[in-house]
């Protein structure tokens, strides 16, 4: 039986937080953070709205719980892995993009992304955390990648920074196009076929010798 249609008293204390964090993600997504009700996230979360303020004291301290919840983790297990491995770099983005795009397809990151771009005028927190948690992890740990192909000979000199975003930016991209544009009207977009493309073009320009 699924945990949201158990009485509340018979489900775990330790289980709500992350299913508050899922049914704000959800919210968020769809209605962006403005307009997301504490009242609707409760009640996608089988809770009351008390309850979630036993956990979270406003919707800025839930934003933040849902993305180290439900983003950063991913992020953080993608970069850990492509640090830790000894593959060869271009298997290592061919690899990374194509993580970055089944993510995108599975979790809401680029409704996300939109979110805090549209409203981080007024709500300034929405982009420190997604700055703190997200971006400057992930292109972190490209860079470093980057910085120690670079060491090895394997890539060209330059800042392995502006390089990450060379990688990035059309993912992110697409993330964006399939949240924003999509919906409107344009045409749908292949993730995995961007990340495999993207993969093939950016490898074409950084690495000193064409590898298959």
């Amino acid at each position: 039986m699924n945990s949201r249609s158990q009485p509340r008293w018979q489900r775990r204390s330790e289980d709500r937080p992350r299913e508050i964090c899922e049914a704000a993600l959800e919210v968020f997504a769809e209605k962006g953070f403005a307009a997301a009700k504490l009242d609707e996230i409760a009640r996608r979360a089988g809770v009351s709205k008390g309850t979630l303020y036993l956990y979270f004291k406003d919707k800025q301290e839930l934003f933040r719980a849902v993305v180290r919840s439900a983003i950063a983790p991913n992020i953080e297990t993608v970069a850990g892995a492509v640090l830790a491995s000894e593959i060869p770099f271009a298997d290592a983005v061919r690899g990374l993009l194509a993580r970055f795009a089944e993510t995108a397809q599975r979790k809401p990151v680029g409704a996300v992304a939109k979110m805090v771009v549209g409203e981080s005028r007024n709500f300034p927190e929405l982009a420190r955390v997604w700055h703190d948690e997200v971006a400057s992890k992930a292109l972190g740990a490209i860079a470093a990648l980057i910085e120690r192909a670079q060491q090895r000979g394997d890539v060209r000199a330059g800042d392995p920074r502006l390089y990450a975003f060379s990688i990035m930016g059309p993912m992110v991209m697409g993330a964006l196009w399939q949240a924003t544009l999509a919906p409107a009207g344009g045409k749908p977009l292949d993730l995995s076929r961007l990340a495999q493309q993207q993969a093939e073009t950016v490898l074409e320009g950084l690495l000193t010798e064409r590898v298959p």
